[in-house]
């Protein structure tokens, strides 16, 4: 599976993500093959581009998890852009508190890791999508960690509503995939009168705005080498940095291209000054990463495929090699000189083994229910918790 944007996408190739109207209606299965019309449609939505899977590649399976993860991102996100927009116009529609309590309902209490999918996007519909995946993220963090009820509310709501000043800034800036000094001043203006706008919609709880203005001054004193020792984070906002720069780095965006779940979690780890462990680690402990049948990239040039999770150290798996079908636990003194430089960013030389053959050949895999795309997310006696436009539930 790689990424394509939407102007190198050619007859043929085959769709390794769904495609789904804003009523949650499927328009294009998984390896679908493109055509002429196709594209062209693709190019109306208005998406960045594609999530694509190579020529001998086979579908990658979704659980029953993974679909509903999907639908509930499809869902809410039409929900959740009309509310930004109305805080745009400083007004605070109610069923923005019902986007929290359901993204609290679904993701702030669970007790296992989940496949966190990320979703296609377009020019128009980046801010919400990032606001979305940031606020489930947020979720499942503040649960491992444990802060209280109020705090998981005020930094749900926060990743939500952190961006709202960019939905108001010139459609010519707004397009661009790369920004000159000036114009980098004008968006962080916009930005700038955003969080005061949060401030006043949000009067009531003032650790909403606070939450948004500490992540966005700290994130600018790291990007800009310099030090605030007056900053004192509160916990939603050291929560959010690495929420925020997660979803950032792994997803879609206008100023390139995603990287791997673990290129972004090495990142993390690798500036504890701004990205705090503690924090790092609750959010490895909320989302797969290296699960078996992941292909990786090895320092030594090797490739191999992951057979068994690493609960200690999510980045030292125990490994098969491709060369010399050699299994290799990563966490072994023996192998300390080997580590996982990435995922595999071409998958057409490796081998194929899903967790049915792990098993058969006596490696422990966590079942997982496997489960068909079925055509539309909202199909009839499928349960419904989250908000869906037009109604209160």
């Amino acid at each position: 599976m790689f990424f394509v944007k939407t102007e190198k996408l050619k007859k043929g190739m085959r769709l390794a993500r769904p495609i789904y109207n804003k009523d949650g209606v499927l328009l294009y299965e998984r390896n679908s093959k493109l055509t002429a019309q196709g594209i062209q449609s693709i190019n109306a939505f208005g998406l960045l581009g594609l999530f694509v899977l190579e020529p001998a590649e086979p579908v990658p399976p979704m659980t029953q998890e993974d679909i509903l993860f999907e639908r509930f991102q499809t869902m809410t996100i039409f929900a959740l852009s009309e509310e930004l927009n109305k805080l745009k116009d400083s007004k605070r529609g109610p069923k923005l508190q019902v986007i929290v309590n359901n993204i609290l309902k679904r993701y702030g209490h669970l007790d296992k890791r989940i496949n966190f999918i990320q979703n296609l996007r377009s020019k128009e519909d980046h801010v919400y999508k990032h606001a979305l995946n940031t606020a489930i993220l947020c979720a499942m963090i503040t649960h491992v960690l444990n802060m209280k009820l109020e705090e998981q509310k005020d930094t749900i709501m926060a990743s939500l509503v952190h961006d709202v000043g960019i939905l108001s800034l010139p459609q010519a800036i707004a397009d661009k995939e790369e920004y000159t000094e000036a114009e980098m001043d004008v968006v962080a203006t916009y930005k700038a009168a955003g969080f005061e706008l949060i401030g006043k919609v949000f009067s009531a709880e003032p650790n909403i705005k606070r939450i948004c203005v500490q992540t966005q001054r700290a994130l600018d004193n790291f990007n800009n080498g310099t030090e605030d020792g007056n900053l004192k984070l509160v916990a939603g906002a050291k929560v959010l940095i690495v929420a925020e720069t997660y979803d950032t780095m792994t997803a879609m965006h206008l100023n390139g291209v995603p990287v791997s779940e673990v290129t972004a979690l090495k990142y993390l780890l690798s500036h504890p000054e701004i990205f705090e462990p503690e924090i790092v680690d609750a959010l490895i402990q909320s989302v797969n990463i290296l699960v078996p049948g992941v292909s990786v990239e090895l320092n030594t040039g090797d490739k191999a495929i992951v057979i068994r999770s690493n609960d200690e150290n999510v980045l030292r798996p125990t490994v098969l090699g491709f060369r010399d079908n050699n299994i290799m636990d990563l966490a072994e003194k023996a192998c300390s000189d080997l580590e996982v430089v990435d995922i595999m960013k071409t998958m057409d030389n490796r081998c194929i083994i899903d967790t049915k053959t792990l098993r058969e050949h006596g490696i422990h895999v966590k079942d997982q229910e496997e489960a068909e795309m079925r055509v539309g997310i909202a199909e009839e006696g499928a349960e419904v918790t989250e908000y869906i436009p037009g109604q209160f539930l």
